[in-house]
């Protein structure tokens, strides 16, 4: 049990400048030669299931970030995972469109952290893309086998992993990076990353008018522990319970959590994507929902507009995503629908027919 000193400001500060040894050397290693680092990246997208990282070349099957890439820790809780992904699959619609309504601004919030994805051009002029990696991250380690021989969990963990090393390697070599700020993607950001899928994502469950059990959360979040234990996560900055994840967060936040151009640039970034490729959600019932999801303050600070998003509006936004719940009693059967429709929206021309991500009823009507 982790107590509230555990988190202290003296400690998170400590861990801001911690970032992931194994992943962090073997990129150095790597990046080192031009041809070494070609090769590297079409090792990587060749490996699409978990059972190809049984069978490694003599370079990568000694490395420590590949050593260990799919071994689940000591404490992972098997029965737990797969209520885990049960509850991901009953609630996959609703948390999907969260991803994009508050996990990232949420994530934005935090100033330091944006300023590594604000300096990538490629993630502030083209959040298509990380909404897209991160959407295909989330459906594959929340499978039903996301940890089995036939899964992509590890392997995909496995990539963000790396991804994250080759950030902090890229960014530091920029010349434009203040080490005051701690390291690019360091161990306090990933710890907030990850509980902004996890227990943020359980409150934004509760916004939207679903009930989320203790019992259930817990699931949820201790398959979030496993996944972030995988992406490099000090053991430390997982929280075992629902008490500990309260108390990392608020810390977090108070650190963290500041107005900065970077973190209003990448929310107006998302903003304008979600208008442009989905005819069917305005900017103003975008920008409101978001300030319904994460709150007055955070919203001031992401300079979202202080318009309130209707009663109407929240009262049918709950209604609708109750009325989804009926028909998903069969998990796994849950979820490949789910994914199938999402993957279909995803490939399909955005109209205002079709709207390319799958929200709620209540923001397009």
């Amino acid at each position: 049990m982790k107590s509230a000193a555990m988190f202290s400001n003296e400690f998170l500060s400590s861990m801001r400048h911690c970032g992931d040894f194994p992943a962090d050397n073997l990129i150095s290693e790597v990046f080192a030669d031009e041809t070494q680092k070609a090769n590297f990246r079409s090792f990587l997208d060749s490996l699409t299931y978990n059972h190809q990282l049984n069978r490694l070349d003599d370079f990568y099957a000694v490395k420590e970030a590949f050593l260990n890439a799919k071994k689940l820790p000591d404490w992972a809780d098997q029965k737990l995972m797969q209520q885990g992904t049960a509850f991901f699959a009953v609630h996959a619609t609703a948390i999907m469109n969260l991803l994009g309504l508050l996990s990232l601004p949420y994530c934005y919030a935090a100033a330091d952290g944006a300023k590594v994805l604000d300096l990538s051009e490629r993630i502030r002029n083209k959040p298509e893309h990380r909404l897209g990696e991160t959407a295909d991250f989330i459906w594959d380690v929340m499978a039903p086998n996301a940890f089995e021989p036939e899964g992509k969990g590890f392997v995909s963990i496995l990539k963000v992993r790396l991804l994250h090393a080759a950030i902090r390697f890229y960014t530091q070599k920029s010349g434009k990076w203040n080490q005051d700020w701690g390291l690019p993607v360091n161990q306090e950001d990933m710890a907030g990353t990850n509980l902004s899928f996890s227990l943020i994502v359980v409150r934004g469950l509760r916004k939207f008018g679903l009930t989320v059990e203790y019992p259930q959360q817990q699931a949820f979040m201790h398959l979030w522990n496993v996944i972030g234990f995988l992406l490099g996560v000090d053991e430390r900055l997982l929280p075992e319970t629902g008490k500990e994840a309260l108390l990392l967060e608020e810390s977090i936040r108070i650190r963290n959590f500041k107005t900065s151009e970077h973190g209003q640039s990448l929310t107006r970034s998302l903003i304008k994507y979600f208008s442009t490729v989905d005819a069917t959600f305005p900017q103003k019932e975008t920008m409101q929902l978001m300030r319904y999801l994460i709150g007055d303050d955070v919203a001031d600070l992401l300079a979202l507009p202080p318009q309130q998003a209707p009663n109407s509006t929240i009262y049918f936004l709950k209604l609708i995503n109750n009325f989804q719940l009926f028909g998903k009693g069969n998990p796994r059967l849950a979820y490949q629908k789910q994914h199938s429709a999402f993957k279909k929206m995803r490939s399909a021309p955005a109209t205002k027919k079709s709207p390319r991500f799958n929200l709620p009823l209540s923001l397009t009507s």
